[in-house]
C-alpha cells in the first residue's frame, strides 16, 4: 500500500490540532487541569484531539483511535467555561463544532488496538507547552503491530537546532519504505531527511528529557558517554528528540527506566510516530534491551522497557554500554 490517502489525512490533521495548540498559546490560555493521574492537561490537548479524531473519522470510518485523553472530565458542570474554551478553538478550524460535538470528537479517541489503529498524543509534553518550550503533535497508523505512517508536528522546534532564534516549527512525515521528510510549518518542499553518519563521537549530541522524572539521567549520561560522546546533552520535552535523531541534529535519545520507577512501561502514544520517522531516516529505535518496540498488545508497551533512539551506527555500542552499566 502507498498510504497516501493516510499521509495527506494525518498531515492535515496535525496542522490543524498545532494551529489550535499555537493559538492557545498565543492568546496564554494554558492554565493546566489535573487528570486523575495527577498529569496535566489543557484546553489544547482537548482541542487538538478533537478535530484529529474528527478527520480520521471522516477519512477512515472503521479505523480505532487510541489517544491519550477522554472527555469525562470536560463533561463535569464545573467544567462548562472550559469545555466552552476547548470549542470556540475548536471552531477556529472547523464550523460544524459544538460542545456536544466536541465531546463525542475527543472520546472517538477511546478505541482499543485492533489489527489496524491510530495512536494519538495530542500534545506530547504538556509541561513543556505549559513552560512554552518545546512540544508536539504526534499521530501514527499502526497495521498488524508496525508503524506504518507517522506525523510529528512541533510546532517551536527550530528548524535548526544549531540557530535557535531562527526560524521555528517543524512537520516530520514517514512512511514504511519510503523515507522521512521535513518541512517548516510555515510552508515550503518537504525534504528528505538522514541519521547523522558522523565518525567522530566526540561531535555528536544525545537528547533526553527535560523532566528527572522522565529518565534515568545519570546512567543515561554514562551511557552516552561510553559511547564517546562527550558533549552536555540536549534536553527536550516530547517526540521533538525523535526528529532531532531523524534530522541528524543528533545522534541518540535515550529514555531509560527511573530508579524510582524500574517497572515504568512507555505508553505507544509517546513512542510510535517518532519511531518511524526515525526509522525511515535511517536509524534504530529499540528498547533498552534490543528488542523493538511492540505495538500490538495494548496502550502500554508492556513488553518493552526504556527506549534506546540512536543514528544505526552506534546503536550496538550503546546497548552493550547498557548492559556495562547494569553490572
Amino acid at each position: 500500500m502507498s498510504y497516501q490517502q493516510e499521509k495527506q489525512v494525518a498531515i492535515e490533521a496535525a496542522l490543524a490540532a498545532a494551529k489550535i495548540c499555537e493559538q492557545v498559546r498565543s492568546e496564554r490560555v494554558t492554565q493546566a487541569m489535573e487528570k486523575s493521574d495527577k498529569s496535566p492537561v489543557t484546553v489544547a490537548d482537548y482541542g487538538s484531539q478533537a478535530v484529529i479524531c474528527r478527520l480520521l473519522a471522516q477519512g477512515f470510518p472503521n479505523d480505532p483511535v487510541v489517544g491519550e485523553e477522554d472527555a469525562a472530565d470536560l463533561v463535569e458542570p464545573t467544567m462548562a467555561n472550559q469545555l466552552a474554551q476547548v470549542t470556540s478553538y475548536v471552531q477556529s478550524v472547523t464550523n460544524d463544532a459544538t460542545p456536544e460535538a466536541v465531546v463525542s470528537w475527543i472520546n472517538l479517541g477511546n478505541g482499543e488496538i485492533g489489527p489496524r489503529y491510530w495512536t494519538l498524543d495530542p500534545i506530547d509534553g504538556t509541561k513543556g507547552f505549559l513552560r512554552n518550550d518545546q512540544y508536539a503533535v504526534a499521530l501514527a497508523l499502526v497495521e498488524q503491530g508496525e508503524v506504518k505512517v507517522g506525523v510529528l508536528a512541533c510546532p517551536a522546534l527550530p528548524v535548526n537546532l544549531a540557530q535557535p532564534d531562527g526560524e521555528r516549527g517543524v512537520l516530520f512525515v514517514a512512511v514504511r519504505g519510503q523515507g522521512a521528510t521535513m518541512v517548516p510549518i510555515s510552508g515550503g518542499e518537504p525534504e528528505s531527511i538522514q541519521v547523522t553518519d558522523a565518525d567522530n563521537t566526540a561531535e555528536l549530541r544525545f537528547v533526553e528529557s527535560v523532566e528527572s522524572g522522565h529518565g534515568d539521567h545519570s546512567r543515561q549520561d554514562l551511557v552516552a558517554k561510553a559511547v564517546g560522546i562527550t558533549a552536555d546533552s540536549l534536553r527536550m520535552d516530547s517526540q521533538a528528540k525523535y526528529g532531532a535523531v531523524a534530522s541528524g541534529q543528533a545522534a541518540l535519545y535515550l529514555r531509560l527506566p527511573s530508579s524510582k520507577y524500574p517497572n515504568y512501561r512507555e505508553k505507544i502514544w509517546d513512542h510510535a510516530a517518532g519511531t518511524i520517522v526515525v526509522e525511515e531516516a535511517g536509524g534504530l529505535v529499540t528498547d533498552m534491551h534490543g528488542k523493538p518496540l511492540n505495538f500490538s498488545i495494548g496502550s502500554k508497551l508492556v513488553e518493552n522497557q526504556g527506549v534506546v533512539v540512536s543514528n544505526g551506527v552506534i546503536h550496538e555500542t550503546v546497548l552493550a554500554a547498557l548492559r556495562d552499566t547494569a553490572n
